[in-house]
């Protein structure tokens, strides 16, 4: 409780935004210190299990979560291939990536989080209609 009151909330504001900066793992560093007080445990110690343990996700996959969310509650904003081409290809149930040449536009929300969605397994993306199974 301590965790999602004092740290989780702050990271978490946001995170669609920042997440992919280069200033991200500076945040991941933050979380497992706060992890290691927490736990009252060493530095030196791997804190893989502690995140299992305490059910926390890491900040990469926060982002990754905040993305998804994102996706499907305004999924009627994004078009799957089907509606621009009529070929039965296997991608053609993913979503449509837009044509840009700048990486800022490749790094932003939309951009990613379509990218994001489109690596998820099938079973995954079947329940993507409803936002509490996600």
């Amino acid at each position: 409780m301590i965790n999602h009151s004092l740290f989780h909330s702050i990271m978490s504001y946001g995170i669609m935004f920042w997440g992919n900066s280069p200033h991200s793992p500076v945040i991941f560093k933050m979380q497992k210190r706060v992890i290691w007080i927490f736990m009252g445990t060493g530095y030196r110690e791997s804190c893989r299990g502690l995140f299992k343990e305490l059910k926390i996700l890491k900040v990469s996959m926060q982002y990754i979560f905040s993305l998804l969310l994102f996706l499907v509650h305004n999924r009627g904003y994004f078009a799957p291939n089907s509606i621009y081409h009529n070929f039965n290809t296997k991608k053609k149930n993913y979503l449509h990536l837009p044509h840009v040449s700048l990486t800022l536009h490749q790094r932003g929300v939309l951009y990613s989080g379509i990218n994001v969605f489109n690596a998820l397994p099938t079973a995954i993306k079947d329940i993507s209609s409803n936002p509490k199974k996600i």
